[in-house]
């Protein structure tokens, strides 16, 4: 990816009555900020700059319009686009028309505007590009030590790293999966959830996580799972009943 220009630098371009200068310098800072933050999130700056400023104009924009504002290069400009689009975050669509041209449409760029869709896209792509190959690594590593423990036995050191390998391995598998159920949800069930679980206070789910830990994995499972197999409308009436049995019996 091509040297960008430094954070705050990039030149604020003509603009017209519907993209104020006001605007854009803001819009600008906000891309540049966006670009430092995206190696944080495992996505190259140049493909952050691009998402946050398509977010932030919220119209189709050719190549061109993008990387004029952005004072990116042509081809930085075009890679960062393409990549854009790999990871789900960026839509290819016709260029609209514009007064006083002729001619077949081109080809513009739009941000995502469900931003529960993009960030279950970013979080899928960073499973397949990270998550997955490192499983990888892990196990074949793990099956490694492994064979050498079972040949050397008296390894004290060997031993302790084979027994270290297989329970990280079983942690990073946990959370991969964990990560890998995000992409499977629809945007507004993902949404919702998380808009829920902003309403709970934090002492409330700090008591329900540590009552949770004084009760057998087995019982907890199979209420998971009984829960899991019911209608909306079953569930509506055995959540009312459950809440009227738990106030019952806290008393």
């Amino acid at each position: 990816m091509p040297t960008e220009p430094a954070s705050g630098s990039s030149p604020v371009p003509s603009v017209d009555a519907a993209n104020s200068e006001r605007a854009e310098r803001i819009r600008l800072r906000l891309a540049d900020a966006w670009g430092e933050m995206g190696g944080s999130w495992g996505v190259a700056p140049a493909i952050a700059r691009v998402h946050a400023y398509l977010m932030t104009r919220q119209v189709p924009l050719t190549e061109r319009e993008v990387r004029e504002a952005l004072g990116l290069s042509h081809r930085a400009a075009s890679l960062a686009l393409a990549e854009a689009e790999t990871w789900g975050i960026v839509e290819r669509v016709p260029e609209p028309r514009r007064v006083g041209r002729r001619g077949p449409a081109g080809t513009a760029y739009v941000a995502v505007g469900d931003h529960w869709r993009w960030f279950g896209r970013v979080v899928a792509e960073r499973k397949n590009r990270e998550g997955d190959p490192i499983i990888g690594v892990l196990e074949r590593t793990a099956a490694e030590a492994e064979a050498e423990a079972a040949a050397h036995p008296d390894d004290e050191d060997l031993v302790a790293l084979r027994d270290w390998l297989a329970t990280f391995l079983v942690f990073v598998r946990l959370f991969d999966r964990a990560i890998g159920l995000v992409p499977q949800l629809e945007p507004r069930e993902l949404e919702r959830g998380l808009r829920l679980l902003g309403n709970v206070p934090d002492d409330t789910i700090l008591r329900l996580v540590h009552l949770l830990g004084g009760l057998d994995d087995r019982d907890v499972l199979g209420l998971v799972d009984a829960l899991s197999r019911l209608s909306p409308g079953a569930a509506r009436r055995a959540t009312r009943l459950m809440s009227g049995v738990v106030r019952t019996v806290g008393r």
